[in-house]
């Protein structure tokens, strides 16, 4: 290990990180490089050196990376480098093959007379399980009770002692018996929850319940394996199921910004096979999403490989506009990057206006990469950060370490010395005043105005022609105004009179920070003496029983309350029209003036005369906003020159005396909401659930595999496993399985989805005696490599031109019948004849899925011909064993008229190099070279030794 690393190309960077808070700290201090381009470096690209120089080993990672990162304003993308992560994150459905591969080697090895308690993690790897839950229970498709004539009722008609429409709950047992296909129907918004056989309602925590149960049960053989894998290997945490969601857990309970390990101090990194790993960007953590075999090799100790980004500085300046919520900016800084096209490139942000984004603002901008198409966008360590770390953490020993490394090394931000900004590839700035708050209607979603031209707008829709924005209302009416009696009292209504507020929390509204906002508003609206009408129709919707705890433990829900904004409920409702009536003299005031009334919610769906047949505007607007015009009771006001009402003395009361500031929200939501999500995931981490806790697994370092079992198998990718290394072998006389065209994607190539009740992979089911009731998924199964093996290529979009039609069918060549994919493969296997594929240009891309190379490796293909690869394709096909050959430049299989049908002769010499041209010949005479796509030693050494699994295995065999 590290300890012992006097003979390290880089010792001399070794330092102590001395404090009377905390132990003594060995670290490589980047800065005793002394080299003025170090300090120039973008703060994610000295992430990248401080992994290189700490792992540099002359095998994985050389001197020449460090170089090349260290020279990266002239090597950036043209460098290939080497980077080790910390820790690799998976989820369970890419995790299930990468421990059953793991599960494999240790058989292998123990055939071999090694001790297969040899084979773990090299690398720290956390599994969360939280990709099995399926929906087996949920609202019913039924707004009335069914009559006894209804078919789906029981034989009296009704559960015994339940009226129809009665809100009680469903006690009959065979209700937690109900099968999936039944129960799963169409939802429709604001029904009772129902039991599925008897139509009584189901209370909504018991529905959780209930599909958390079947969750377990039908994945039980996955998640006993999981268990003895948390058991058997060391190296890796299994996070169990109902505890969060990957990169929650991630963000909340795995980020330690700095690692320990083998002796010093590191920056935390980490490579992820979910899609929100990139949300670890906005703490400070630099990380992104790659596909299951490169998280298999980083499991392994294996770097992942990357061309040196370019990195978009993205300079933040200028004040957020106090009516802005998190919401307005998370989107108005998504926009500004999508259209200054940073595709594949590092996004870092620097600037002043970065100290105004909070740690979930900066998480939410992180995770939203692929709407902008960049590959991390990296918020560095500032004051910010740690604030949130002292108010998550309960280790303040940790933190003082963590400042301290940070700054010793030049990876904490500072905003307030200029002088030592990195250089960047390119800086696009973006003024965070110039982010509007907006608010969408009258009729159309798209349809946004912003907030200071509410008023202006609203006159224009009443002058406009009937259509997507215009009421038509003369100019003579426009000022009309209609009294009323309400309880009592009289009012007046006009255009632009407020009827409906509601404030929901779902969707698109779900930030914390948006409902704190209103909650705090609304405090200080109570406090300055405003108060809503009691005619216009308010409600509180919380999306979650979550979200009202933490409005009441910050205090704001009794405001709310004053105000009008009662909690009614969680569910869909204002949205779909789901509002109770309006007061009957509210109605009869708005078709007397034949008046223009307005509704204003926060949630997602707002079509003229949704919210209500007599209500013809509109809007939807951020929670805080909404209480406003509540409390302003119209819509046609400048929010910026107008009051909203006036307190107990007669004083006028503007939007700007009651409106929280951006500094109030994130303190409430940092040191209140945060800090109790972040002590309850702690808490559910370690009690775990019962039914983990309960779960029996095997004790032994070898897994004992059900040969009965169609979800966990083990694979052959270790069958006549030798210890000797053979030479390349040349391919002789290969038919090609498929002819494709371009752009074959992953999802044409492995297996996705539901499975097909006439694939291959659902005979092999129904042979072992399942019904499609059963078949579960793709993704369930990854780990039985009979099933992925008979889903690969079947696609019914393949396009394959040996056949001509599309469909997950090839032409057996010797036969000339028509086959499965994977019977075809089967057949030639059995022949002892090698395949091939022939494709066009980027070949694998889409979405990164180790199967499309396991797939087809397990059918027998040995090369695949193609005009070009997508990169992270390519590698998969390296780290199977496979050959990724390219036609050369202006060549193809027209080009070269092939058609298909010929056999395929392939000359590897027994001295491989990286890109060495190779020569094919056909059955037909034809001749012609191709480049091999072995980038560097390391693919010829995967290649040779038949896949990196079996190159790992084979070390532990020496």
């Amino acid at each position: 290990g590290l300890l012992f690393c006097t003979e390290h190309p880089f010792c001399h960077l070794i330092d102590t990180l001395r404090s009377e808070q905390y132990e003594e700290r060995r670290y490589f201090n980047l800065q005793k490089l002394s080299d003025v381009r170090y300090e120039k470096l973008p703060f994610c690209m000295r992430v990248l050196l401080e992994s290189a120089i700490r792992k540099c080993d002359g095998l994985y990672i050389k001197t020449d990376d460090v170089s090349s990162i260290l020279d990266w304003q002239t090597q950036q993308n043209q460098a290939e480098v080497a980077f080790s992560p910390a820790r690799v994150l998976l989820q369970d459905f890419t995790g299930i093959p990468a421990m059953v591969d793991l599960a494999a080697m240790r058989d292998a090895l123990a055939k071999q007379g090694v001790d297969p308690n040899l084979v773990n993690p090299r690398c720290p790897t956390d599994l969360i399980v939280d990709h099995s839950l399926q929906i087996d229970y949920s609202k019913c498709a039924i707004q009335s009770p069914p009559t006894p004539t209804d078919e789906r009722s029981s034989s009296s008609g009704h559960c015994a002692g339940q009226r129809p429409g009665h809100q009680g709950s469903c006690s009959k047992s065979s209700c937690s018996d109900a099968p999936s296909g039944r129960s799963a129907a169409v939802q429709i918004e604001n029904t009772p929850l129902l039991c599925p056989f008897h139509l009584q309602p189901v209370s909504e925590p018991e529905t959780m319940i209930r599909n958390q149960e079947m969750e377990l049960i039908r994945n039980k053989e996955r998640l006993q394996f999981f268990k003895w894998c948390s058991k058997a290997f060391k190296n890796i945490n299994v996070v169990p199921p109902d505890i969060n969601a990957v990169h929650q857990v991630n963000l909340e309970y795995l980020c330690q910004v700095v690692q320990e390990g083998e002796g010093f101090i590191y920056p935390d990194s980490v490579v992820g096979t979910d899609s929100h790993t990139t949300m670890i960007n906005g703490l400070g953590i630099l990380g992104w999403g790659v596909g299951g075999i490169e998280s298999e090799a980083v499991m392994l100790g294996q770097p992942v490989s990357l061309t040196l980004p370019q990195v978009v500085g993205c300079k933040l300046v200028g004040t957020i506009n106090p009516l802005a919520t998190s919401i307005d900016i998370v989107l108005g800084i998504t926009k500004h990057l999508r259209q200054a096209g940073i595709g594949g490139k590092f996004v870092e942000f620097f600037g002043p206006g970065v100290q105004q984004l909070s740690t979930p603002d900066r998480t939410t901008i992180a995770n939203m990469c692929p709407e902008y198409n960049a590959t991390v966008s990296f918020f560095p360590v500032d004051d910010v950060t740690l604030q949130h770390f002292k108010n998550t953490s309960t280790d303040h020993p940790k933190l003082v370490v963590l400042e301290d490394y940070l700054k010793a090394i030049k990876l904490f931000r500072s905003y307030g010395d200029q002088s030592d900004e990195p250089q960047y590839s390119e800086v696009i700035e973006m003024n965070l005043s110039s982010i509007v708050p907006h608010v969408s209607g009258p009729k159309r979603p798209q349809d946004r105005v912003a907030v200071t031209c509410m008023k202006e707008d609203f006159i224009n829709c009443l002058n406009e022609k009937v259509g997507f924005k215009g009421f038509h209302i003369s100019k003579e009416k426009q000022a009309t105004q209609v009294p009323f009696l309400h309880k009592g009292a009289e009012y007046n209504l006009a255009h632009g009179s407020v009827v409906i507020a509601a404030v929901i929390s779902c969707t698109n509204n779900c930030n914390p920070s948006v409902m704190l906002a209103a909650g705090l508003l609304a405090k200080k609206a109570v406090e300055a003496g405003l108060t809503v009408k009691p005619y216009i129709r308010t409600n509180l919707v919380p999306g979650s029983g979550t979200v009202t705890h933490y409005l009441n433990t910050s205090g704001v829900l009794p405001y709310l309350r004053k105000l009008g904004f009662e909690v009614v409920g969680y569910g869909c409702a204002t949205c779909v029209g789901n509002t109770a009536p309006l007061p009957e003299s509210v109605v009869d005031a708005i078709k007397q003036g034949d008046l223009v009334a307005c509704g204003v919610l926060s949630g997602n769906r707002h079509l003229e005369g949704r919210l209500c047949d007599c209500v013809r505007a509109n809007y939807l607007a951020s929670p805080p906003l909404v209480v406003a015009y509540a409390i302003a009771g119209t819509v046609s006001i400048n929010l910026e020159t107008e009051p909203l009402g006036v307190n107990l003395e007669g004083k006028d009361v503007y939007l700007r005396d009651i409106w929280p500031s951006k500094e109030e929200v994130n303190h409430t939501e940092e040191n209140i909401v945060i800090a109790s999500m972040f002590k309850e995931l702690r808490s559910r981490m370690e009690k775990g659930s019962t039914f983990w806790n309960r779960l029996e697994s095997a004790e032994s370092a070898l897994f004992p595999w059900d040969p009965k079992s169609t979800y966990i198998r083990c694979p052959s990718f270790f069958s006549k496993l030798s210890k000797e290394v053979c030479t390349p072998q040349s391919i002789e006389g290969a038919y090609p399985l498929l002819f494709l065209g371009d752009k074959v994607t992953t999802d044409h190539i492995s297996p996705a989805g539901s499975i097909a009740r006439v694939s291959a992979a659902a005979k092999y089911l129904q042979s072992k005696r399942l019904t499609p009731r059963e078949f579960n998924s793709y993704g369930a199964r990854r780990g039985n490599d009979d099933v992925m093996t008979r889903g690969t290529f079947a696609s019914i979009k393949l396009q394959n031109r040996l056949i001509g039609k599309t469909g997950p069918k090839t032409l057996h060549i010797p036969s000339g019948q028509m086959l499965d994919v994977f019977e075809a493969a089967e057949r030639y296997q059995r022949d002892g004849v090698p395949l091939i594929i022939l494709a066009g240009k980027e070949y694998g891309s889409g979405s990164s899925r180790d199967w499309a190379a396991k797939g087809p490796y397990l059918m027998g293909v040995r090369a695949v011909i193609a005009e070009s690869f997508e990169k992270i394709h390519r590698n998969h096909l390296v780290g199977m064993g496979i050959a990724p050959l390219q036609f050369l430049p202006g060549q193809n299989a027209d080009s070269l008229e092939l058609y298909g049908k010929e056999r395929f002769t392939i000359n590897l010499p027994q001295e491989l190099t990286p890109r060495q041209q190779l020569t094919v010949k056909t059955s037909t005479g034809k001749s012609f070279s191709v480049t091999a796509l072995f980038e560097n030693d390391m693919d010829v050494a995967f290649f040779r030794h038949g896949g990196i699994l079996k190159y790992v295995a084979r070390s532990l065999l020496l």
